[in-house]
């Protein structure tokens, strides 16, 4: 019997026997393996592939990082102020389950639409490329809005704002990157008070180069004539898939 099985089966007799909410104890568990993953420090490979990307960097054309650095910039300056992303808060009476259910329809329908817009962009050459940028950004953010009001925390509030940013930063940056984030997080409560209260004080230069770094080849492939649209396509699901977990248990942190 594989793990996963005894898992569910235990879960039912704690269910039946103790009349217990195991849909808790379900994600608690799938929690601590993923702060697990968090915590682990840079592999050899990752450190690698670091120098790696840095060298293509260097290699790309002056025009591309201006495009994806605005984009990102300017994705900043309207997460900060934030008035077209807010989104009404639920039904606060709503179950832990019943928020998790929407927003698992959330992540299916947010990379559906993630998915058509890379395979649009991607069958669109180079310059259709360069759009897909802010476009994505703004599909991803739109997203976590959502995602936070689901769990019942206020997007008016600028703190919350800022651990939406902090979300984001954790799906998409290096392992070393990752682990400094995920403390930051871990302890919010605490580093909360201390946030910079201006758009000026945040550091979004190094907010922007992570995640350049962390996209970089796949969004170049989508730009290779071709295959671009099966690449925009693919590469904006996983991108997808990757911030959706990444934000449940963001928010399973701060909740169970």
């Amino acid at each position: 019997m594989n793990i996963k099985r005894y898992r569910i089966i235990i879960l039912s007799v704690i269910r039946q026997v103790f009349g217990i909410d195991t849909y808790y104890i379900t994600a608690s568990i799938e929690l601590n393996e993923w702060k697990k993953r968090m915590k682990k420090r840079p592999s050899i490979i990752n450190k690698a592939s670091k120098g790696v990307q840095n060298k293509i960097n260097s290699m790309l054309p002056d025009k591309y990082h201006e495009i994806l650095t605005s984009a990102i910039k300017n994705m900043v300056r309207i997460v900060l102020s934030g008035s077209e992303y807010m989104t009404r808060k639920p039904d606060m009476l709503m179950s832990f389950e019943e928020r998790e259910k929407l927003v698992k329809e959330k992540i299916s329908f947010y990379k559906k639409t993630a998915m058509i817009e890379g395979a649009g962009t991607g069958a669109g050459g180079v310059l259709m490329g360069f759009a897909d940028f802010p476009l994505l950004l703004s599909i991803k953010i739109k997203f976590l809005y959502d995602v936070a009001s689901i769990y019942g925390f206020d997007v008016r509030d600028y703190k919350e704002r800022l651990y939406i940013l902090k979300i984001f930063q954790l799906a998409f940056s290096s392992q070393a990157a990752a682990n400094k984030i995920f403390y930051e997080m871990e302890n919010w409560n605490e580093l909360s008070k201390a946030l910079p209260s201006s758009l000026e004080l945040f550091d979004w230069r190094g907010f922007q180069q992570e995640y350049r770094d962390y996209i970089d080849i796949a969004k170049l492939l989508q730009m290779v004539p071709g295959i671009g649209a099966i690449v925009g396509a693919y590469t904006n699901s996983k991108l997808l898939d990757k911030l959706g977990i990444t934000a449940m248990n963001s928010y399973r942190m701060r909740i169970l």
